[in-house]
């Protein structure tokens, strides 16, 4: 990551630098001809160093950038102080709709709106991979998004060969020629800096998610459930709000593998996972305890209401056999902070102590721990629901 940083820097550095020598050049073709040029060429020599200063800036800010809302705050902040009379956008890809979304928009002084959303389709940058002016008065090709008298130039946000993002700048149709082609320059710069932090904010988020989800189910990883139980349950505790905890163990799950493959093993993993999933609410932390046990965390609930959905949990578990062509179930354990158990140091110990209950009485069938007592610490693991 740094080495790329330290490349786009150079660039950057490098596109002034030649900016700044043309200038000089220019000066001395004109200074035996015009002495009253000199103060000008020096002012716009002084604008290309603070210039290149701003976009040193820029990049170092967004190195630290955390997630889009931090890198888009950035990059607006250096296109208004840049361009300060130039409106702008910022459109961030969405993968998982095929379309780029608007983050940020600034400026508005010459009409300019950005739309909330652009589809890569439309727009002759991200075709083409390189910056595209929409000028309808120019007589230029302009994207089917570009349907108003406002001249943008769009410059696509490209690193690794993906597509992260689009900037436009807008300007005033009169004169909007001549000063598009004046901006190309700074657009671009803002642009391969901005690519760069996408970049490296999807690299970050992509890491993160492999450290705590599980690769073949997707659910969370083990290590992150454990974080997460205690706290819940410490939460849970302050607000006197129960916790309740589901320990689910697919039946015969060995044979299954040694009958049809460890290929089916994980199909039917997946899919009982897709189950919790869509059946279970937003707020639960589903997680694969290892092998084909997986556990589930559900805050501000009952024994009893986690019982009631363990066992709609367990007829959708079993409804997946006629799909996979073979017998499928799932054993359940339950255990609540603070009906059963008293915090989590416990509550997974009781909750699996009832999943080895429901084993012990037959497999695919639900049994809760039992409940706290005074004087009785132990009890024997009782059955929710008769199948």
């Amino acid at each position: 990551m740094q080495g790329t940083a330290s490349h786009v820097l150079a660039g950057i550095a490098a596109s002034t630098a030649l900016f700044t020598l043309g200038a000089g050049v220019r000066y001395g073709r004109r200074a035996s001809a015009e002495r009253n040029g000199h103060l000008s060429l020096v002012a716009e020599a002084s604008a290309a160093r603070a210039q290149v200063e701003e976009l040193f800036a820029m990049a170092d800010m967004l190195q630290a950038a955390d997630d889009h809302e931090d890198a888009g705050a950035v990059l607006m902040a250096s296109a208004e102080r840049l361009l300060p009379d130039l409106s702008g956008a910022l459109y961030i890809f969405n993968n998982s709709r095929d379309r780029l979304d608007l983050a940020r928009s600034w400026g508005r002084k010459d009409g300019f709106v950005a739309p909330a959303t652009l589809f890569p389709g439309t727009c002759w940058a991200l075709k083409r991979g390189k910056p595209h002016v929409n000028d309808r008065k120019g007589g230029s090709l302009c994207c089917q998004h570009a349907t108003g008298e406002v001249s943008t130039i769009e410059v696509p946000m490209m690193a690794r060969g993906q597509v992260f993002g689009l900037l436009v700048i807008a300007a005033d149709p009169g004169e909007a020629r001549d000063r598009l082609r004046g901006t190309r320059r700074i657009a671009r710069a803002l642009a391969d800096s901005m690519s760069l932090a996408l970049s490296n904010i999807a690299l970050r988020e992509k890491l993160r998610t492999q450290s705590l989800r599980d690769p073949l189910t997707g659910l969370y990883n083990r290590r992150y459930m454990e974080d997460a139980l205690k706290r819940y349950v410490n939460l849970a505790q302050r607000t006197g709000t129960p916790i309740s905890v589901l320990m689910i163990d697919l039946d015969n799950f060995k044979r299954l593998n040694d009958e049809h493959g460890h290929a089916k093993g994980d199909a039917v993993l997946r899919d009982v996972a897709g189950q919790l999933v869509d059946t279970l609410r937003p707020s639960d932390v589903i997680a694969r305890y290892g092998g084909e046990e997986l556990l589930v965390i559900m805050p501000k609930c009952s024994l009893e209401n986690a019982a009631t959905k363990a066992e709609l949990l367990r007829k959708r578990v079993e409804a997946l056999s006629a799909a996979h062509g073979t017998e499928i179930s799932a054993s359940f354990g339950i255990a609540t902070v603070p009906e059963t158990a008293t915090g989590a140091g416990d509550v997974i110990t009781m909750a699996d102590s009832a999943l080895y209950g429901a084993k012990q009485a037959g497999k695919n069938r639900v049994v809760t721990a039992p409940r706290r007592t005074r004087g009785e610490d132990k009890a024997a693991p009782r059955l929710a629901a008769a199948n």
